[in-house]
């Protein structure tokens, strides 16, 4: 083991390593004959490239192998529930977004994600009105995804109680292609075709992909064909353009919650699920609950440096998406509704960078405008056995409008190294957002010239404005080189989504305009610490004070949302990696989070917890790997305390462990790559809840999660 002297020298050199920009794969080179465990470089928290150890921030970074390594990549749930502060569920169907929140922000997001702002190479995935669509990502094309939690991802803007940053890889020098399929449980296969590689100075990378799956349970089978194209052309030493476009389309059935209606010989209420777990509400089959979506947008990212003291960026990006939703009501109706969504959406960032020094210090300003805009056509139509009715009957139209988001942006950052073992954050941001509704049924029925039907469809146009400015401070001491501590605090707000502003009472009555934001004071400390030369810790303790909180106040065929009093977050974050002798890693990440109402407000009491939060979190992983053989093995576990359903805390899924093993080889051979994999998940077959719908109409909380199960793959790679 290495002495404390000369561990510090080796620090201190991998500290001087990053601070000149070096990646992580320099560094390694520079101590390769030293197994040292370094912090990941990230863009998302200064919005250039710094070492995280350095930062007054909660960032972590998920790496490829665990992206793509033995698994599905069909959804961030697979990789996030690594990262402490992160709530990743997985509902075992495809029909919606995977359950993500942060610190308890975005968990009673209903559909998409919402509460956290989700970006691809800097291209947002988030809508201006808060709501998240990460299904666009296409997993087997990212190197990693950094996580931010806590204060500083105010300065991305509204709704970003964190932000998530996945990033494209980047094109090797050598042209390749490959090819992969996948099998498992469920009549479950993947197929994946890649070509990348660089060309007359044109990095290239294509990624197409084919999903189908029948599903764990009953009506669940799903489909998904993907592609993603990225070019980044690099015109001389000082300019650089990367293109990013990608394309999607899916169709997937909606097995909907299941209610608890069983009761266990203990007494204990159980969720039907644990007796029935693949199946479905009569209704789901009778009203053919399913979801037909695609999305193709386009991304540039104009990079140019100036001077050594200054660069500016340019994003723009524009897309088109549609969404068609089945839902069914209540009981064994074969009634239902059909929401239709097509939405075009576009926006842009300009940001520039100026370093240099001040008081003989070093410094980092970066200030930038954004601007975006989401057109929503939305029409909502009765439907009956999972058919919309006929458009030529005005009586069969509950909704049809146009929805209008825009953001505007405007932010600045800086960073001051005030001493040689401290340095100064502070930013700003002031956000403007805008919602509008242009009710096109009324227009309809006042052509008709039919009184009667004039007093039913009253007019529900509207438009509201939300402003907000969002300060954030924060400094970092290097105590020595093996520890760091931190301390922030920031301002944050969460307006209303069109989801949630969608209806003033639960007859469809609606847009409901009268929504406030929600608006918080966020405060986090921290300690990043290096123990010997292989172990790095992470710890973070953080507190959210929340006005104005965003509760389902009324539900029925439609969901109805106000604003209830206070809520808070507290909790503590710990992460821990050590690489031991004989290729042994070790990984644990714990999460304990306090999220409750903090005032009564209607029938939610003071000291409720916040639904879909979990108190307790645990992910832990044990590794080995045997390069002389190319292989690797991993052998996870996965704690989840019990979460409450809905505000009033009527009801709660039980806690419950679950265990995945996952194995592969690689094999190079010439030009050749190989790789093997294979995994299996829930490997001790329990059953439990793997989420819960929030806040659900029909009281279908319960999402069962799937018993044992298997994938196994390969993938060939040919570099040219």
């Amino acid at each position: 083991m290495s002495s404390p002297n000369i561990f510090k020298r080796k620090l201190l050199s991998i500290a001087v390593l990053s601070a000149c920009g070096l990646t992580q794969n320099v560094i390694a080179a520079e101590v390769s004959e030293q197994t040292i465990i370094t912090a990941p470089v990230v863009v998302t928290a200064t919005r250039v490239e710094q070492n995280s150890f350095d930062l007054p921030v909660a960032i972590d970074v998920v790496e490829k192998k665990d992206i793509q390594d033995g698994q599905l990549q069909m959804t961030l749930s697979e990789s996030l529930i690594r990262v402490p502060g992160i709530t990743a569920q997985s509902r075992t169907q495809m029909s919606q977004d995977p359950q993500i929140s942060t610190r308890g922000f975005g968990a009673r997001s209903s559909f998409g994600v919402r509460g956290i702002r989700i970006y691809v190479d800097g291209i947002p995935l988030s809508m201006p009105d808060g709501s998240g669509t990460p299904g666009s990502a296409d997993l087997s094309a990212i190197k990693s995804i950094e996580v931010m939690r806590g204060p500083f991802s105010a300065l991305y803007g509204s709704s970003s109680g964190g932000v998530i940053q996945l990033l494209t890889e980047d094109a090797p020098k050598t042209p390749e292609v490959s090819a992969g399929v996948l099998f498992g449980s469920y009549n479950t296969t993947k197929e994946n075709l890649r070509a990348a590689g660089t060309q007359g100075g044109v990095e290239y990378m294509l990624n197409l992909s084919n999903f189908e799956s029948d599903g764990y349970r009953d009506h669940s089978a799903s489909k998904k064909e993907q592609a993603t194209a990225k070019f980044k052309f690099n015109l001389n030493e000082a300019t650089r353009i990367s293109v990013l476009a990608n394309w999607f389309d899916q169709e997937a059935q909606d097995p909907l919650g299941l209610k608890r209606t069983a009761t266990s010989s203990s007494g204990y209420l159980e969720p039907s699920a644990f007796l029935s777990p693949k199946a479905v509400p009569t209704s789901a089959i009778a009203a053919d609950t399913r979801v037909s979506r695609s999305n193709r947008q386009i991304g540039v990212n104009i990079e140019h440096e100036i001077n050594e003291n200054n660069s500016v960026n340019l994003i723009s990006y524009i897309g088109h998406r549609d969404n068609l939703q089945f839902l069914s009501l209540s009981g064994t109706s074969t009634s239902g509704r059909a929401s239709q969504i097509a939405r075009d959406f576009w926006g842009s960032e300009l940001r520039w960078t100026n370093k240099g020094e001040l008081f003989s210090r070093p410094y980092s300003v970066t200030a930038g405008l954004t601007y975006g805009i989401m057109n929503d056509d939305r029409t909502d139509l009765s439907a009956l056995n999972g058919v919309a009715k006929s458009t030529s009957s005005i009586t069969n139209y509950n909704r049809n409008e146009k929805d209008i988001a825009t953001n505007s942006d405007q932010f600045i950052q800086a960073q001051w190294s005030a001493l040689d073992n401290v340095d100064l954050h502070a930013g700003i941001r002031k956000t403007k957002v805008t919602l509008k509704v242009e009710d096109n049924l009324v227009d309809q029925v006042r052509y008709l010239s039919d009184t009667t039907l004039y007093k039913q469809f009253q007019n529900t146009s509207g438009s509201v404005v939300h402003t907000k400015t969002t300060p954030v401070v924060g400094a970092v001491w290097k105590v020595n080189p093996a520890l760091n501590l931190y301390a922030n605090y920031g301002k944050g707000f969460e307006t209303p989504t069109f989801i949630e502003a969608a209806y003033s009472d639960t007859s469809g009555s609606g847009p409901n305009l009268n929504l406030k934001p929600s608006t918080s004071d966020n405060y986090e400390a921290g300690i990043k610490a290096y123990i010997l030369d292989n172990t790095r810790m992470n710890v973070a303790v953080f507190r959210s004070n929340t006005q104005n909180e965003i509760v389902a106040t009324a539900t029925g065929t439609y969901a109805v949302y106000t604003n209830a009093g206070k809520t808070k977050r507290e909790g503590i974050e710990v992460s821990a990696e050590t690489q031991l002798d004989h290729n042994i890693g070790l990984y644990a990440a714990y999460t304990y989070l306090n999220a409750k109402f903090d005032s009564a407000y209607g029938s939610i009491a003071s000291g409720n917890y916040i639904p879909g939060t979990y108190r307790s979190q645990f992910y832990g992983e044990v590794s080995w790997k045997a390069p002389s053989i190319g292989f690797s093995t991993a052998f996870e576990g996965r704690y989840n305390s019990k979460v409450y359903v809905d505000d009033v805390n009527s009801d709660a899924a039980p806690s419950y462990s679950v265990f995945n093993l996952r194995a592969g080889f690689k094999q190079n051979i010439k030009n050749w790559s190989i790789s093997e994999y294979a995994r299996i998940e829930n490997l001790f077959d329990k059953d439990y809840i793997g989420s819960v719908r929030v806040n659900d109409t029909n009281s279908r909380f319960f999402e069962p999660a799937a018993g044992r199960n298997w994938l196994m793959g390969l993938n060939v790679s040919y570099r040219l």
